[in-house]
């Protein structure tokens, strides 16, 4: 049940029947049409609600005492989160601080009640509004076929079962009807516009608790909310990242290939000899290229393969639990690794190509060369370790995540809910222990990847890598090229975050 709902319930209202509406105008299961001509007013939520004014008054005094919990007179911060606690409500989806500032019309960060209330008038006539909308048949009440052709209207797809479940949660009763009580239950609490878009993601984030926001897939993505605006969204932000980080990335990959003792400086300035400052953005290209099918082929493969994991354990797609999740976040990152993997192989060959007498490698040429010179096979040298750190990675970044997440709740924000800027320092965080915990499959790979197979000196496989880089370099050999890489994690991340977000805006997705 929605936080609105729970409130209803948990302070103990009922329904209440308005003198102003006879027993004959009243429908079947609930239904309560309103025949009174007029745009809204505050007298047509009372019919819908068979209140009167006195009575909406005791409801929303009690409301309002339940989370004044400690008779302030007054509703701050840590009581409007108490209360939404106190209401069952995960913590990530309580509104508290965006509920407190849209009902704090002075801003002095308390809620007297006359805020209140003036929010709760102002949160009712909206919902009457798109209440109505939707009861295009006006019979006092929302059927299922209504609600689903205004959601088509909305550019929003959905399935029958997911209308069935949208129903069943907002319909308390369970008579397969929505009544203006019950809509209004679900979306009193809910600080935003209440749009029929911000409704079903409100309803989508608070029924259908998808996966966790480092899991290995990007978290906010729906299928039916404008997926391809997603996609978009994160791969210019994903693509302007990795552009702004191209210097660091060129300049890993060619300290992770040398296999003699290597310095940054020297290799810095043996780049900027050989091509010059455009030497540094080599293989970007490519990098940007493979950035929306390798989000897009992931996002897609997790989607079906959650429907697998739920069906071989009897339950629900949407609460296939975190083991589910990082197994199948994990089996799509490795599907869109192997998709687009021979994008990446040609990149590690741009990057780490020796230009000879000033001559600069060609994509086409390159790409051919590999096909005809060392066959379809070459294109895919290096994928086992590639699909090896899959895992691994995304387990320690989730757990990692998971716990400093926690611990900054605990100790730095005293137990309130962690803000972006928190949120995006543990990921980095998280990020950067995971990468580094299997860096050394990083190295084996990239080697892999720029080697020749038709030499007499190329690597024979993985395990060769692995000896012969012990061997010879130690086991600092497989950890070449990590400091520009931790370089980059965090405008990495930063970046990707802002403009995401941004596009996000841009989009109109928030």
């Amino acid at each position: 049940m929605s936080g609105a709902g729970q409130a209803v319930e948990h302070v103990g209202f009922s329904k209440i029947e308005a003198k102003a509406v006879t027993e004959s105008e009243r429908r079947p299961g609930g239904c309560n049409p309103v025949k009174k001509p007029g745009p809204v007013s505050m007298d047509h939520v009372l019919l819908a609600l068979r209140e009167t004014k006195e009575e909406r008054e005791i409801r929303i005094r009690t409301l309002f005492n339940f989370f004044d919990a400690t008779n302030a007179g007054y509703l701050d911060y840590v009581q409007i989160e108490a209360g939404l606690s106190g209401l069952q409500i995960p913590p990530e989806y309580k509104y508290a601080k965006d509920l407190l500032k849209v009902c704090d019309a002075d801003k002095d960060g308390r809620v007297e009640y006359h805020e209140f209330r003036r929010y709760m008038d102002d949160k009712e006539l909206e919902l009457y509004g798109i209440f109505q909308a939707i009861d295009v048949e006006h019979n006092g009440c929302i059927l299922p076929e209504e609600l689903w052709d205004a959601l088509v209207r909305a550019g929003i797809e959905i399935d029958d079962e997911e209308l069935a479940r949208f129903v069943e949660h907002v319909d308390k009763d369970n008579n397969g009807i929505i009544t203006f009580e019950e809509w209004r239950d679900f979306l009193l609490l809910y600080p935003h516009e209440a749009t029929l878009m911000n409704i079903y993601q409100y309803w989508e984030r608070v029924c259908l608790v998808d996966i966790g926001e480092q899991a290995a897939i990007p978290e906010g993505i729906s299928k039916h909310v404008h997926a391809s605006k997603y996609l978009i969204a994160g791969g210019v932000a994903g693509a302007i990242s990795r552009t702004a980080t191209a210097p660091l990335d060129r300049l890993k990959v060619v300290l992770q290939v040398q296999t003699t003792r290597v310095r940054i400086m020297p290799a810095v300035k043996s780049i900027l000899k050989e091509s010059g400052i455009l030497g540094f953005f080599r293989g970007n290209g490519l990098n940007v290229v493979k950035v929306a099918p390798e989000s897009a082929i992931r996002f897609y493969t997790y989607e079906l393969l959650k429907n697998v994991i739920a069906d071989a354990q009897g339950g629900d797609k949407h609460d296939i639990g975190t083991a589910g999740r990082l197994a199948a976040g994990g089996m799509a990152g490795a599907v869109a690794q192997t998709a687009i993997y021979p994008l990446d192989l040609v990149k590690t060959r741009l990057q780490t190509y020796v230009c000879e007498a000033g001559k600069k490698p060609n994509l086409g040429t390159l790409s051919k060369d590999i096909l005809v010179q060392e066959g379809p096979r070459a294109l895919y040298r290096g994928l086992v370790p590639s699909l090896l750190g899959i895992i691994p990675y995304a387990g320690i970044d989730l757990a990692a995540y998971e716990a400093l997440k926690d611990m900054s709740k605990r100790h730095i924000l005293k137990d309130s809910e962690p803000g972006p800027l928190v949120q995006l320092g543990c990921g980095t965080i998280s990020g950067a222990l995971g990468a580094s915990c299997v860096y050394p499959l990083q190295v084996i790979r990239t080697r892999l990847q720029a080697q020749r197979s038709n030499t007499t000196t190329a690597y024979k496989g993985m395990s060769d890598v692995f000896w012969r880089t012990l061997q010879h370099e130690g086991v600092l050999g497989f950890y070449k090229g990590i400091f520009p890489n931790m370089l980059k994690v965090v405008p990495s991340a930063s970046i990707t975050y802002l403009v995401y977000e941004s596009m996000k805006k841009s989009l109109e997705l928030d």
